[in-house]
C-alpha cells in the first residue's frame, strides 16, 4: 500500500540533497563534459542508491514506486539522474539471479558504495535493439570465459566498478530459440581494463559519459556468470519494466521543471506593457504541457504499483515510458517557445535540460518499439518486427 506520508518524506529530503547541487553545478559540468561525483557520492551516501537493495544487504528495502520519487526529483530539482540511475535497475538482475555468494559479495558494498555497478553492456553497433543477434561472443575454457566483442552507448563504463554484459555463450545457428544462448556475466571493470578491454568515450549532445566498450580475448571467471548460461535474454527482459518505469519518472521530473520555469518566466516577463503569461498564445502551451506530464505521471503511479505488488505491468510500463517521453519533450519546446531567445542561453538552464530530456524519446526504447510492443501484445495485432 502507498504511504503518502513516506512519499512526501522522500521528496523533501531528496529535494534538500539536491538543493546543495544548483544550477550553476549542472553548467559546469555540461559544458566541461564531466561526470557528477560529488552529487552521485552524496546521493550514495544518503542511501538513496540503495532503495532497492533488501535491508538485508545494506540497502533500504524500498519498492520501485520510491526508487522512481528518488529520481523524478533529482530531475525536478533541475539535475540529471541519468548520471546514476542505472544501478537503480541493473542491482535488480544481480539481486533476482545471482547466486547467494554473489548477493553477499557485491550487493552490500554496492548499497555502501563502495563499489558502482553503474554499467550494462548491452547494445552493439550493428545490431541495435535486436539483442537477440549480438555479435559479441564468450567462450567457456576451463575455469574462465574468454569475451570478444564490442558494445555501444555503454553508459558510465569509466565510472563504475562493475559492469553488467550480455554475450552470446551458444551460437545462434545452434539454439532452438532465438533468445537462448545469452548469459550475462559480472565483469570487474578495475582489472579488465588494460587486460582486454578498451573503453572509448563518445561525446554527444548531452553529458551523458556514454561509450563504447571492446573486448579482445577478455578472461572473466567462471564464478561471475550470473544465474544459468544461456537464460541471459530472460533475466534481462526481467528487468525492462523497472528500467522503463524509473526513465518514466525521471521525465516527469524533467516536464514538471520545464512548466514551472515557463510558468515563472511567463508571469515575470513584461512585453508592450503586460506579463506575456497573459496572453493566451503563451499561457495555453503551458498549461497543456501540465496536463500532459501530470496524466503521464498517473501512469508512472499505476505501473510502479503493479510492480511492487508483483504483478504483471509490461503494458504499464511501456506506457508510461512513452507517455512521458512525450510530455516532458512537449514541455521542453514549450519552455523554449516561452523564453525566447534567452531559451537557448546556456544561464538560463533551458537549452540543457532540452537535449538532456530529448534522449528519451529514443532510449532505453525508442517509441517506435513501444508501439509495436502495445501493437502486439496488448492489441493483438501480427508482429511488426
Amino acid at each position: 500500500m502507498t504511504d503518502p506520508h513516506l512519499h512526501d518524506d522522500l521528496r523533501g529530503a531528496v529535494r534538500e540533497l539536491c538543493a546543495r547541487f544548483p544550477d550553476t553545478y549542472w553548467r559546469e559540468l555540461d559544458a566541461a563534459r564531466a561526470y557528477p561525483t560529488e552529487f552521485v557520492t552524496a546521493l550514495t551516501s544518503a542511501g538513496y542508491l540503495a532503495a532497492l537493495i533488501p535491508e538485508e544487504y545494506g540497502g533500504s528495502g524500498l519498492g520501485v514506486m520510491e526508487a522512481s520519487i528518488i529520481l523524478e526529483e533529482v530531475n525536478r530539482a533541475g539535475g540529471n539522474a541519468a548520471a546514476c540511475h542505472a544501478q537503480m535497475y541493473i542491482m535488480g538482475t544481480l539481486l533476482r539471479h545471482g547466486s547467494p555468494a554473489q548477493k553477499r559479495e557485491y550487493l552490500p558494498k554496492i548499497a555502501s558504495g563502495a563499489l558502482r555497478l553503474q554499467a550494462f553492456g548491452v547494445t552493439e553497433p550493428t545490431t541495435g535493439s535486436d539483442t537477440t543477434q549480438l555479435k559479441t561472443v564468450a567462450v567457456r575454457a576451463g575455469d574462465r570465459y574468454v569475451v570478444n566483442g564490442q558494445k555501444v552507448w555503454t553508459s558510465r563504463a569509466e565510472h563504475s566498478d562493475l559492469m553488467l554484459l550480455v554475450a552470446r555463450t551458444t551460437p545462434v545457428d545452434q539454439v532452438k530459440k532465438r533468445t537462448d544462448g545469452l548469459s550475462i556475466l559480472l565483469v570487474d571493470l578495475r582489472t579488465a581494463v588494460g587486460h582486454g578491454l578498451t573503453i572509448r568515450p563518445i561525446r554527444t549532445m548531452m553529458n551523458h559519459a556514454t561509450t563504447e566498450v571492446f573486448f579482445d580475448d577478455l578472461e572473466v571467471p567462471a564464478g561471475n556468470l550470473v544465474g544459468e548460461e544461456g537464460k541471459g535474454f530472460r533475466y534481462l527482459i526481467d528487468g525492462l519494466n523497472a528500467e522503463r518505469i524509473l526513465i518514466a519518472a525521471e521525465c516527469v521530473g524533467d516536464g514538471r521543471w520545464f512548466v514551472d520555469r515557463a510558468r515563472r518566466y511567463a508571469g515575470e516577463r513584461v512585453v508592450f506593457g503586460r506579463p506575456i503569461g497573459q496572453n493566451q498564445g503563451v499561457q495555453f502551451p503551458i498549461a497543456r504541457a501540465h496536463v500532459s506530464v501530470e496524466a503521464a505521471d498517473l501512469m508512472r503511479v499505476k505501473a510502479a504499483e503493479l510492480f511492487d505488488a508483483g504483478r504483471p505491468c509490461g503494458a504499464e510500463a511501456n506506457m508510461a515510458k512513452l507517455l512521458a517521453a512525450d510530455a516532458s519533450w512537449e514541455a521542453a519546446n514549450v519552455a523554449v517557445q516561452t523564453f525566447g531567445g534567452f531559451g537557448f542561453a546556456e544561464d538560463y538552464d533551458i537549452e540543457r535540460k532540452f537535449r538532456e530530456t530529448r534522449l528519451y524519446l529514443v532510449a532505453p526504447v525508442s517509441t517506435n518499439l513501444i508501439l509495436a510492443f502495445i501493437g502486439e501484445h496488448v492489441l493483438g495485432m501480427p508482429r511488426s518486427y
